[in-house]
């Protein structure tokens, strides 16, 4: 039977001086190497996302029916339309015409971060304005309204608050200018008579024509963080995953006797159990399963406490049980797999590359395309789709539910894989732990 043994402090092993230089300067460069790739990431990503930019979604939706101008047919709404298209750089922003409807769905769906809308009677307006800077009457400004999409980001509502203000800027400076050279050529007096002035309030009005006004499509409610919610959402549940993957290989190892554990200065270790790594691995498994569910309602309870508002309890729940155990059962995998320097790669694979692609924070359109590329197989990013769809787009698949859930279950099957095919490599080659045999060697009889 196990005691547990109170080791004296100045008891030292006496071949302590003999451990080799490189087993101190190890660490050291281990941890810096880390540190190196923790800047890269976190500031790569964070340092100027704008300058990042590629193939940023915004819709474009065109409604103006035009008007007649001077004798002649006009759409200014296409004028404006084929301006922004060539305007706007098309290596950072993905800018594509579609009709309202189809503007909608893909800003209910998160596949846009928002939506310029001309309206139909944009030229008709722009017309009225015109005649009233000659002939006193009523009028009301041509507007442009630029939907933004905050259930997709907030950084990213920004980002196209941004880019919306530069562009119709530039639009509304063109347009002001043609407008004001037409009133001015109206006001163009016969021979002999003496010229006509626009009025101070007048030119002011022509000089900048359009109302461009910015409001959030489908506004976020509050509990929500302003949309950071579904990210905080995304960081506990991957971090229990990656965080019970740790205790439990640890904790189990103790009790089967292969790894010593210290409480303050007490020490124990069991005798080892003569036990497989694939069975061992087996047991870690089931224990993940088992504690995932438990973590997830955990996490729902809590944000249930806190008034954050979650429709879609039991798809949350459920999805919140897979992605806990997906990350806890690779991570149990990599540590059966690579021992200690499993450790440092499930730091690095779940946290240290998971958080700046994630999308959580700064959009992946706006960060350096090394991060970006990252997102096709982080489990961060996968997880952050699906909680995010389950949150705030009322858990449609097309909203990133099914990409996440499939990837989600993708890397569950190749964490299960890997376990199985490296555990029990090890076993049949005979590698045993401390080399502990976990089964009879049957003796050959000439």
């Amino acid at each position: 039977m196990a005691k547990d043994v109170a080791v004296p402090q100045h008891a030292a092993p006496k071949d302590a001086a003999r451990v080799p230089l490189r087993g101190w300067i190890g660490p050291m460069l281990i941890i810096t190497l880390l540190a190196a790739l923790l800047g890269t990431m976190y500031l790569g990503y964070t340092s100027d996302p704008e300058k990042n930019l590629h193939d940023f979604p915004i819709a474009l939706v065109n409604q103006d029916v035009g008007d007649v101008m001077d004798g002649k047919t006009v759409n200014i709404g296409d004028q404006i339309t084929a301006t922004l298209t060539q305007k706007i750089p098309s290596d950072k922003v993905d800018l594509h015409v579609v009709g309202i409807n189809e503007a909608h769905t893909q800003l209910q769906e998160g596949r846009a971060y928002g939506a310029i809308v001309i309206p139909g009677d944009f030229t008709k307006r722009l017309n009225i304005l015109a005649a009233s800077s000659v002939v006193p009457g009523d009028v009301e400004q041509p507007i442009i309204t630029v939907e933004t999409n905050p259930r997709a980001g907030t950084y990213a509502s920004q980002i196209m608050s941004r880019i919306t203000d530069q562009a119709l800027g530039q639009v509304n400076e063109t347009v002001g200018a043609q407008l004001t050279a037409q009133v001015k050529a109206k006001l163009q007096p016969p021979p002999g008579a003496a010229p006509t002035e626009l009025v101070g309030a007048a030119r002011l009005q022509l000089a900048k024509p359009i109302d461009v006004v910015t409001t959030p499509y489908r506004p976020l409610g509050s509990g929500t963080g302003q949309g950071l919610s579904a990210f905080f959402y995304t960081v506990i549940l991957l971090l229990a995953g990656f965080s019970s993957s740790l205790l439990i290989h640890a904790m189990i190892d103790n009790v089967l006797g292969y790894v010593p554990a210290e409480y303050g200065p007490w020490y124990r270790h069991l005798p080892p159990v003569a036990i497989s790594r694939w069975r061992t691995l087996l047991v870690k498994w089931g224990i993940a399963a088992l504690t995932a569910p438990l973590v997830s309602g955990v996490f729902l309870g809590i944000a249930l406490l806190l008034d954050m508002p979650i429709d879609l309890k039991l798809p949350l729940f459920l999805y919140g049980t897979l992605a806990v155990a997906a990350v806890s059962i690779t991570g149990l995998s990599i540590l059966a797999a690579f021992g200690t320097v499993g450790l440092i790669a499930n730091m690095v694979l779940f946290v240290v590359l998971g958080l700046p692609s994630s999308s959580g924070t700064v959009p992946i359109e706006a960060t350096p395309r090394f991060i970006a590329r990252l997102a096709d197989f982080e489990p961060m990013h996968q997880i952050y789709l699906a909680v995010r769809a389950l949150l705030f787009f009322d858990g449609h698949l097309e909203s990133g539910l099914g990409h996440g859930l499939w990837m989600t279950l993708f890397g569950l099957a190749v964490g299960l894989l890997l376990g199985f095919v490296v555990t029990h490599a090890y076993d049949l080659r005979g590698l045993y732990r401390l080399g502990v045999p976990h089964r009879t060697e049957t003796a050959v009889v000439e």
